[in-house]
């Protein structure tokens, strides 16, 4: 005897070999056996044999007509014998019973199962929506296919119009354009992103790059809504200062200028001139609300995204020709000694005579001309009497240095710009810690260093930037933002607030508030701070800043590795020279691309190589290469200079795990950023494994209430 059988939702026929109470023994076609209740079998039977009554069935089950057999149907609930003898009439056998079992059992838009073998026939408007329902899916898979075969044919269906980008970087997954896209680039055996390429769906990998980030952090577009600005405070005094500012040519958010009197008996006194949105902006305002979303102007090769709305940028920018509000530093210095007297800060309307640019003043203003006095260019006193001060500043900082352990901060020579017009890249050198860039940077700092210390004076919370051996004190630095005053050693200062670029950072804004609460309020500034100590909107502040500004930084390093390798497409350079950094890790000679060279053995340092450019990929963000031929090794100096290139390498390698360094606008966050990889590499150098474990934890951490 055989029997056909329902097993955890599939049916099946076998042999039955025996048989206890109401369970069977089975054998299956395949030879396996299965014991099976009474309960589960739907038909006994003798002949056909148990294989062939399925094969014969499932043929069967094709060619019932659905349609007349739910016609057939009762409506209510019924075994399927009953509707079986009306289908089928007399020739109604084991395998129309199978056979109609699996149709209905297969169809549940037409019949509902009940039971075992019992079904009911599904009511007639809802069988009008899911056949409905089944021809639209048929149509859109029908539609789904034709797309799939234009795409892996490489051409670009015209519904895909617009869309291209928006599949790649948050798509929705359910649509049958991405479900398309999906099969086609997995039946090609390429990316989705490559088969758009390929396709003309995006224009370039440019345009992908640029795509997915403003899809994570500007969902909403780069755009402003209109804002107001509130009018500036009437009782602001007049400066009796004329200012000047040192940028880069392409700088339009002007935060800071400077100014020098001649105060007599050998003394100056020196302005650091900041510009002060903070007068004009209200923490909960609308311009805030804007500021604290983006947290950052986002910097990249040939374009930037400001934190503020241009028309709030124009209101406060340190732009030539006129009065603009600043908060002003004012540090009184002996001409002969180089030493701070006294110092002042004052919220005030400063007049900015000049702009003064990099690449107009770089190549007149060096340190031989300055010590000789030739040349002759705006503000050329002024910066006569700044250099030496901006010395004196860098000379004190580096025996704070000291102090800490570390050696000298170590320049590298060459900085690059990037020139992006459309897409061509043009990368030019230009030298680094030159007179200009060290006066900016060295005023930066002394402003930042000093004005945090007038925060921690007056007990008013700020967000200080630090640098410290945490754990162990011979330990590795680690660099963290938090709100209390503490030392930041690859700097040498006592403590460091980020307060200078209030139109480019939003923690510099918020310190600029804090500030300018100690200027107008002194004593009581602690009571009339937008900030209070110990406020949790402060700590939230500090954490998001942290991972939006490391977020926007990763992606302005992915821009400048993808420029690097479309200047070397489009330079067609086959061959590359570069210099072994360490290991494996080599950096080019022409543009700053640090690159990872498989295979190439054990070389000095500054080993000199001549690399073959083997493939380059833009979507990707890839470069492969491999090694030609060794050029030179590198000389051998003295004890010294070879622990300051070492020291100066060991920095680029640091700054350049991501592989390309980043840059930043200001010479202040240039020094910063050499300071920091400095004292952190110079003190994992000196650290112990145990002590690096240790420490590892308080990397790039926030400090949380009670720390």
């Amino acid at each position: 005897m055989n029997v056909f059988f329902e097993e955890s939702g599939s049916f099946k026929a076998g042999s039955v070999l025996s048989r206890q109470g109401d369970a069977f023994q089975v054998e299956l076609p395949g030879g396996r056996r299965t014991k099976v209740r009474s309960k589960d079998v739907l038909i006994e039977f003798e002949k056909p044999a148990a294989a062939e009554l399925m094969e014969r069935a499932d043929a069967t089950a094709q060619g019932i007509d659905l349609e007349f057999l739910w016609e057939c149907a009762p409506e209510d609930e019924f075994p399927f014998a009953t509707l079986g003898a009306e289908y089928f009439g007399t020739s109604f056998g084991p395998v129309e019973r199978a056979a109609l079992v699996l149709r209905m059992h297969g169809s549940p838009v037409y019949f509902r199962r009940k039971g075992r073998g019992q079904y009911q026939r599904a009511p007639e408007e809802q069988l009008k929506m899911a056949l409905a329902s089944l021809e639209r899916k048929r149509q859109q898979a029908l539609v789904q296919a034709g797309y799939e075969d234009e795409l892996k044919a490489g051409r670009l269906p015209e519904a895909f119009a617009g869309k291209a980008l928006g599949l790649l970087t948050k798509p929705d997954k359910n649509t049958i354009e991405y479900k398309a896209l999906e099969a086609a680039a997995a039946a090609r055996g390429i990316s989705m992103p490559r088969l758009m390429l390929e396709c003309g769906g995006i224009s370039s990998p440019r345009a992908l790059h640029e795509a997915r980030f403003l899809s994570e952090f500007f969902p909403h577009g780069t755009g402003f809504a209109p804002v107001t600005v509130r009018a500036l405070p009437d009782d602001l005094p007049e400066a009796n200062v004329q200012a000047f500012s040192i940028d880069d040519v392409t700088t339009t958010e002007i935060d800071d200028a400077f100014s020098v009197e001649h105060l007599g008996d050998g003394r100056v006194r020196i302005g650091v001139h900041i510009a002060a949105p903070a007068l004009g902006i209200e923490r909960g305002d609308a311009v805030d609300a804007i500021a604290r979303t983006r947290l950052s102007t986002v910097y990249m090769p040939g374009d930037k995204i400001t934190m503020l709305p241009d028309d709030v940028v124009n209101v406060f920018t340190l732009a030539e020709g006129g009065l603009r509000p600043a908060l002003s530093l004012y540090v009184i210095v002996n001409r002969e000694t180089q030493e701070i007297v006294a110092s002042e800060t004052r919220a005030e309307l400063v007049f900015v005579k000049s702009n003064l640019r990099h690449n107009t003043l770089d190549e007149l203003v060096t340190e031989e001309a300055l010590a000789a006095g030739t040349g002759e260019y705006a503000h050329k006193d002024d910066i006569a009497v700044l250099w030496p001060f901006a010395q004196a500043l860098f000379e004190k900082r580096q025996v704070a240095r000291a102090g800490y352990g570390l050696r000298r901060e170590v320049q590298r020579n060459t900085d690059f710009n990037f020139y992006v017009d459309g897409e061509h890249v043009t990368i030019t050198p230009r030298r680094r810690g030159s007179p200009l860039d060290t006066i900016v940077a060295e005023l930066a700092i002394h402003a930042n260093s000093t004005w945090g210390a007038f925060l921690h004076d007056h007990g008013v919370p700020g967000i200080y930037r630090t640098q410290r051996a945490f754990g162990a004190p011979t330990g590795p630095k680690r660099t963290r933002m938090q709100t209390s005053a503490a030392p930041h050693e690859g700097l040498g200062v006592s403590q460091y607030a980020w307060s200078t670029s209030p139109l480019r950072r939003y923690v510099d804004l918020v310190n600029q508030w804090q500030l300018i609460a100690c200027v107008q309020h002194g004593v009581m500034a602690k009571l009339a701070a937008p900030f209070k100590p110990k406020d949790a909107d402060l700590y939230a502040v500090v954490q998001g800043f942290d991972d939006t500004y490391s977020a926007y930084a990763d992606y302005q390093r992915r821009m400048e590795y993808f420029w690097c390798l479309r200047w070397l497409r489009q330079e067609n350079r086959k061959h590359v020279e570069a210099s072994v950094v360490k290991g494996d890790l080599v950096r080019l000679d022409e543009i700053p691309l640090l690159l990872h060279v498989p295979g190439l053995g054990v070389h000095a340092r500054g080993t000199r190589l001549l690399l073959d450019v083997m493939s380059l990929d833009e979507l990707t963000v890839e470069a492969s290469v491999r090694l030609l031929q060794v050029l030179d090794a590198p000389t051998v100096a003295s004890g010294t200079e070879a622990e300051e290139v070492e020291e100066a390498d060991e920095e680029d390698e640091e700054s350049g795990k991501d592989v390309v360094d980043a840059a930043d606008e200001s010479a202040e966050s240039e020094a910063e950023a050499e300071a920091e990889a400095d004292g952190a590499e110079e003190a994992e150098d000196n650290a112990t494994p145990q002590e690096t474990d240790e420490s590892a934890s308080a990397d790039h951490s926030t400090a949380e209430p009670g720390r």
